[in-house]
């Protein structure tokens, strides 16, 4: 069963965001009280290449299994602390198409709009961890493991524990891409 394992969020730009009971997702905006939240990007790099363009970031999502793999590789993470609002756990995040749709909690949903694209942040927290989330598939293409990212389509409470329902766009599937 898939399943939200941790919701985060901080109200500065810090890299992790802090585990807490609950989030309220905004139509349109994000994570209550989250310094990502808004109509218009808030990522710096992005704000300072063009403060006007859509926000496209307003959520952050990471899968638990990640941890899983990152920890051989001598990494120690846990929810929050690469910056996502929330950890899921029974969704290949990283394989679902663009515009799917992840229903949560009693009323909220999400809807994917691309992949987070690993940031040299990640190796201040842990070195050699942005490496640790690049890798390559057997054709030679990217493969970005830090993530998806998601818009808020209807409102409302997230918490640890919620089943997540995901919903697959009308068919042909647009891959993701880094947003």
């Amino acid at each position: 069963m898939s399943s939200v394992v941790a919701v985060s969020k901080r109200s500065t730009h810090a890299f992790a965001k802090e585990p807490i009971a609950e989030i309220s997702l905004i139509v349109g905006e994000g994570v209550e009280g989250d310094a990502h939240r808004g109509v218009t990007v808030k990522h710096r790099s992005r704000v300072k290449a063009d403060p006007t363009q859509p926000n496209l970031r307003q959520v952050h999502l990471i899968h638990r299994e990640l941890f899983d793999e990152l920890r051989p590789k001598g990494f120690e993470v846990s929810p929050g602390a690469m910056g996502e609002n929330i950890t899921t756990q029974g969704i290949d995040l990283l394989s679902l198409p663009r515009h799917t749709l992840l229903k949560m909690g009693p009323s909220a949903t999400l809807q994917v709009t691309g992949l987070r694209n690993p940031c040299t942040q990640l190796d201040d927290y842990q070195t050699g961890l942005m490496l640790a989330l690049i890798d390559k598939d057997s054709d030679g293409n990217l493969i970005r493991k830090a993530g998806v990212m998601a818009i808020v389509v209807t409102g409302g409470k997230v918490k640890p524990h919620d089943a997540i329902a995901v919903v697959l766009p009308a068919m042909p599937y647009q891959k993701l891409e880094r947003v």
